[in-house]
């Protein structure tokens, strides 16, 4: 919207040409979004409230969590308002890379909160049916997979790269690149709803793991760069940065308010539209393995939760003292903001060894 304003005033005046600069709308992008947040944060947080419920607490984890109960929870749906919003004030609304990524995070945000909806208003600790929910991802992730590949504008668009391998790229059919798609966004879609069990846990490697997956889009949308690093060349997909500066900016105006102890709790609404975003930018700039390194702490969580129960439907036994891995931890009597911080520094660590593959070829 405004790129727009700011291209007509350049004719009038050089100066606005400054706008055009992806990074310096970057920028732009992530204050916005993080002013905006932090300026709507106390409405929201009071609105969710008048809800009078919170996020259901299990009774069969840790007693330190009793104290949670009646925290206002779908504190998520700020964060998606300011993502929009930055990207629709700065962002290139021309790129069909930035709807389609809008366009997963709210059809996800949907079901996020119909979820929440159901748990908190109807009093329902068990939210949505689990079929339901997901034959709605699925059809989500799967639509998204069949126009990415429908619409594909180079081979590169649907080739299937190995990190530190320059040599190993598979070029996709249909149906591979679909798969491929629809696990990554539903997977990681769901693998972030189940870090988010600690205050403050999800949100910050979102953030960590969002401004890197906005490097890669940068150096995969620009020429240049992409033939330097030996990365793939796919136009248009540099504009994604935006919306990577967006989810930055609005996630450290949420982590204000959902740091430990938390006046909000993110949500379905917000962890199941945030990796499913994540998912669709490792798709859309063919980093997906990238994104399970970065994206570290997200698979282990889920893995965890696979673990415990596949375990303990074979032997009777648990793993865990409880999953997901986050509790576990907790119930050997880590303090939450002690889980919560070595998560975070795991996150810093597995993001910089995914950045690292850019210059490892």
């Amino acid at each position: 919207m405004l790129l727009e304003l700011t291209r007509w005033l350049e004719q009038l005046q050089s100066t606005f040409g400054l706008f055009g600069y992806l990074t310096f709308r970057a920028i732009l992008t992530a204050l916005t979004a993080l002013l905006l947040s932090l300026w709507w944060g106390p409405a929201v947080i009071r609105g969710l409230g008048t809800l009078k419920g919170g996020q259901p607490i299990r009774t069969d984890g840790p007693q330190s969590h009793f104290s949670k109960a009646g925290t206002p929870t779908m504190g998520g749906a700020l964060i998606l308002l300011t993502i929009f919003a930055s990207v629709m004030l700065w962002g290139d609304l021309r790129n069909k890379y930035v709807w389609v990524v809008m366009v997963i995070m709210v059809l996800f945000g949907f079901i996020g909160w119909w979820d929440d909806w159901i748990k908190i208003v109807r009093r329902d600790p068990n939210g949505m049916r689990s079929r339901t929910k997901y034959a709605l991802q699925s059809l989500f992730g799967l639509a998204a997979g069949v126009y990415l590949y429908a619409f594909a504008d180079v081979p590169a668009a649907t080739t299937f790269y190995v990190p530190l391998f320059k040599s190993i790229a598979m070029p996709l059919a249909g149906i591979g690149f679909v798969t491929i798609a629809y696990l990554w966004i539903v997977g990681f879609s769901n693998a972030v709803n189940l870090t988010d069990g600690l205050d403050g846990l999800a949100i910050m490697p979102t953030v960590l793991v969002a401004v890197a997956l906005g490097v890669f889009a940068y150096a995969s949308g620009n020429d240049v760069f992409a033939t330097y690093l030996q990365i793939p060349k796919v136009p248009g997909a540099g504009e994604l940065l935006i919306v990577c500066a967006a989810i930055a900016g609005a996630g450290l105006g949420f982590l204000w308010f959902n740091t430990y102890p938390a006046m909000v709790f993110m949500g379905d609404i917000g962890a199941l539209s945030l990796g499913a975003v994540l998912g669709t930018i490792a798709v859309i700039v063919r980093q997906e393995l990238i994104l399970v390194i970065m994206g570290g702490i997200f698979v282990i969580e889920t893995l965890s939760v696979m673990i415990q129960v596949a375990s303990f439907k074979l032997t009777g036994k648990r793993v865990f003292r409880m999953a997901p891995i986050h509790h576990h931890f907790e119930m050997k009597g880590w303090p939450e903001p002690r889980v919560i911080v070595r998560f975070w520094i795991i996150s810093v660590i597995l993001v910089l060894i995914g950045l690292a593959t850019l210059k490892v070829r």
